[in-house]
């Protein structure tokens, strides 16, 4: 087999604690080598064994590949004249996805497809070499089907949204829909799936209905996951904990007890600042949980309606500027969060046995990704050892 060392880097991140450097585990002139899409050896440059290739990277500093552990990719059309009105100052809620979904249900397959295509590139070009995905925009089960069985082309982690809202056609009987979710639409959706989702909140559904959902999805042999408070300070996160999903998503309005909950369990709080960006919502303080000692993920939320950003970059920003976050727990959270809000030990760290999953950025340290707002340091992308993409600047 081919190794290959990667040599010459002003500073890597590995986010292995056990180097007693941060939680980042970052070295100074370091190195690393690949071989069969894994890291094998990890040091520095001047100790570096030999191998088969060596590529000098000049200086430039190199991170895990981020890992988006929320996103919402399949869907049609957008949603411009709703983020239009929001800042000429009216305010978000859960019903502009129906919106999403006419444009999803009208689409044929290849359009959809295409769609996620698409955004998938722009991950990869923003240095996200992992990401999950979910239907949600169908709401039917012939919908929700397609979505899934579109999305699994992309992505292992796929996820079941079919409580995402009520479709138009069950307003008033929300009862009815949950019946169908966890019954005809869940069998037909689970062999396509490893997770399943709910939106738990005011205007979707409520922690009865939202329980109802995940328990089906469970015995269905789907992983949990559920987006708890974004809108209001309900239940979502306690249900959260309660059925031990292995995320709860948006979190921006939690009292004290949801976080000492969300401490106490093994469930990761993935914060989503795109969201509360382009919603002109309040940030979540991250300090909150990191001072509490929750395990906190960083996503980008991507969806057409409430954060249609698939920038890691531009969420790291506004989460060291308006969440609080530190520039290395925004990274930690973004990488290794990521990958724990996932369940997935393959992804988010340079060590050895690790997916050679990793970023080459054209800056001297990580730092400069919340320092730069705006400005792409991307050079290139690898997955499993092989780049993927690389910057023509």
């Amino acid at each position: 087999m081919t190794t290959t060392l990667f040599t010459s880097i002003n500073s890597l991140v590995t986010n292995d604690e056990s180097l007693e450097k941060g939680i980042l585990g970052e070295l100074a002139n370091a190195a690393f080598i690949e071989e069969s899409g894994q890291i094998v050896w990890v040091g520095s440059s001047s100790a570096s064994p030999s191998a088969d290739r060596e590529v000098s990277l000049a200086g430039k500093s190199v991170i895990p590949g981020f890992v988006d552990s929320h996103a919402h990719l399949v869907f049609a059309g957008d949603r411009a004249l709703e983020f239009e009105s929001r800042m000429a100052g009216s305010q978000y809620g859960s019903g502009g996805i129906m919106t999403t979904v006419k444009a999803t249900r009208a689409a044929t397959d290849v359009e959809l497809d295409q769609n996620i295509a698409t955004r998938a590139v722009e991950l990869y070009r923003g240095g996200i070499t992992t990401f999950e995905t979910k239907s949600g925009y169908g709401l039917d089960v012939e919908n929700e089907l397609r979505s899934l069985r579109l999305a699994v082309e992309h992505t292992e982690d796929v996820t079941f949204l079919g409580g995402h809202v009520v479709p138009e056609e069950y307003l008033g009987r929300t009862d009815a829909y949950v019946d169908l979710v966890k019954g005809e639409m869940l069998e037909a959706c689970a062999p396509y799936a490893r997770w399943i989702d709910v939106f738990c909140d005011e205007g979707a559904f409520d922690y009865d209905q939202s329980k109802a959902i995940l328990q089906a999805g469970i015995a269905a042999g789907l992983l949990p996951r559920i987006h708890a408070n974004q809108l209001t300070q309900g239940r979502g996160v306690e249900l959260a904990v309660e059925l031990g999903c292995a995320s709860a998503d948006h979190c921006t309005h939690l009292s004290s007890k949801d976080i000492d909950l969300l401490a106490g369990s093994s469930t990761v709080a993935t914060l989503l600042p795109g969201a509360e960006f382009s919603t002109r919502s309040i940030y979540p303080d991250a300090r909150r949980f990191f001072d509490a000692g929750v395990t906190v993920a960083l996503a980008t939320d991507c969806n057409p309606g409430s954060s249609f950003t698939s920038s890691m970059a531009f969420c790291i920003a506004v989460a060291v500027r308006e969440m609080h976050f530190t520039p290395e727990q925004a990274i930690w959270s973004a990488t290794l969060g990521g990958a724990k809000a996932l369940q997935r030990e393959d992804v988010g760290a340079i060590a050895v046995g690790k997916s050679a999953d990793f970023v080459v950025l054209d800056a001297p340290s990580f730092r400069h990704i919340p320092y730069r707002p705006g400005v792409d340091l991307v050079e290139e992308t690898f997955i499993s050892g092989t780049s993927i993409y690389r910057s023509n600047k």
